[in-house]
């Protein structure tokens, strides 16, 4: 990356940085490769943060699916974990899981799970597995919730073929103007759904997959307790990448703990972090991590700035870090700030090799929060900090009364925000979308038709509030 304005005098935000063209032989958005230079295996830079209202099964196999990876909270008892690993590890590359009911079930059960995924659809299905009907939440307009969905379900059904591929289940499913349908083995026996965005999305992205074909799946591990016996259990599980985790990551129990786990979990990657410097960043790949995770706070649900002072601009911790990695054949993550796609962009320009996300995908179908409704109808997600009042309760749950109560006090996040899900994009893999069109345009822009070259073409000037105010679309006429 070169920097229009070598030195600003300051620190920088996305908000004050730009990219200007380059000139391009790259000939079609759809020819950049997005696969990331971490070498963990994802095809796009998108990783979503260990959140506990934000990452969990659903979530996972999504983002998975279409390239990305998701890191698991390190709050989860490790029997969860277990069983969210064999979820996602199980999951189809192409087909997304069904909501299944059967006949005898309610309106009002179909309604509490609809909104868990972004397809919409409650399949019933008979005691041999077999579809019969679809309940959509159209079909309650008339019915009470104690209806059963036998007598509301629409018996009309269009199904697919187990090895039919995206092209043609896009195609058949157009041609018949459904959005959904469900997919059967050779024996009629339900394996999954497919809908029409999905079947499309199938022939732009590929699934971010481990050794064996399976997709691929994060946990995060905290810096006490008995972080090595932990991460030894979590590689046994088939987790693919261990995130060493921790507000303030430029400290000696975290460095040691990462030399720990490095020498228990052999070559197995380790991102470790929060740094804002580079010799925070040299020094925990020393001890061992592969990746450094790069931000101390700019998250939407993050106070630590407000409340200690304590942080860096977010741009400019992006390139003094990626730069110090890239000398000891490392790489970073990029962690928090991002609001929009261009933000996604100028921290890869920065040369981070993945950016994670968090609130952002809060307010989304498959994020882990319950879907809740307002007095208006509007549909939203409670969302928290990791640092918040809320997550210090929930991650020391068995300490005692007197040591949760000290623990409290010290809280830098917000305990509760509604994050509404956007009517135009309400499933992350709509978010996805978003930001993947972002990136790609912008690597032509730069004339790179992938990330590292888009990284070593990107050039990036400074700009004042009002050019950044210039630069935000109007909906309506001034």
């Amino acid at each position: 990356m070169r920097l229009l304005h070598p030195d600003p005098g300051h620190d920088l935000t996305y908000n004050d940085v730009f990219m200007v063209p380059s000139l391009s032989a790259v000939g079609s958005r759809l020819g950049v490769d997005l696969t990331t230079a971490d070498g963990i295996g994802t095809t796009i830079p998108l990783v979503v943060s260990n959140m506990t209202a934000v990452a969990g099964r659903r979530m996972s196999e999504t983002v998975a699916r279409r390239g990305g990876i998701a890191v698991l909270p390190q709050d989860i008892p490790l029997e969860v974990i277990a069983q969210v690993v064999s979820f996602v590890k199980t999951r189809h590359h192409i087909y997304e899981t069904p909501i299944t009911l059967t006949p005898q079930h309610t309106v009002g059960d179909a309604l509490s799970l609809i909104h868990k995924r972004a397809h919409g659809a409650v399949v019933v299905i008979n005691g041999g597995g077999e579809p019969i009907g679809v309940f959509t939440e159209a079909d309650a307009v008339g019915f009470d919730r104690f209806s059963q969905l036998h007598n509301v379900m629409s018996r009309e059904l269009i199904t697919l073929e187990a090895d039919i591929s995206p092209e043609q289940a896009f195609n058949r499913l157009v041609n018949a103007r459904l959005s959904m349908a469900p997919v059967i083995d050779v024996d009629g026996r339900l394996m999954g759904v497919m809908t029409s965005k999905g079947a499309l999305r199938s022939t732009i992205y590929r699934p971010a997959l481990d050794d064996a074909g399976r997709l691929l799946v994060s946990v995060a591990v905290g810096i006490n307790a008995d972080p090595v016996g932990r991460a030894r259990e979590l590689v046994a599980m088939g987790v693919d990448v261990l995130v060493m985790d921790t507000a303030h990551g430029h400290q000696t129990k975290m460095l040691d703990v990462v030399e720990s786990v490095r020498a228990a979990v052999g070559e197995v990657p380790i991102v470790a972090g929060n740094v804002v410097t580079a010799e925070g960043t040299r020094q925990l790949i020393e001890a061992g991590a592969n990746i450094v995770k790069v931000g101390v706070g700019p998250g939407a649900m993050c106070t630590t700035r407000m409340m200690t002072g304590v942080g860096r601009p977010q741009f400019s911790a992006v390139v003094e870090c990626a730069d110090e990695a890239a000398r000891h054949g490392s790489h970073i993550w990029a962690d928090g700030g991002v609001r929009f796609p261009r933000d996604v962009a100028l921290a890869l320009a920065g040369g981070a090799a993945n950016v994670m996300f968090g609130s952002w995908l809060a307010g989304t179908y498959e994020s882990a929060a319950d879907t809740l409704r307002d007095p208006d109808g509007r549909l939203y997600k409670e969302s928290y900090g990791m640092a918040s009042n809320r997550a210090v309760k929930n991650r020391n749950r068995s300490e005692s009364l007197l040591e949760l109560a000290r623990k409290e006090l010290f809280e830098e996040g917000i305990s509760s925000s509604r994050m509404y899900l956007d009517a135009h994009r309400p499933g992350v893999e709509d978010i996805i979308d978003q930001i993947v069109a972002g990136v790609r345009s912008a690597c032509t822009y730069a004339g790179a038709a992938d990330l590292t070259e888009f990284h070593e073409r990107a050039v990036v000037g400074v700009q004042s509030h009002a050019g950044y105010d210039e630069g935000r679309p109007l909906g309506t006429s001034w």
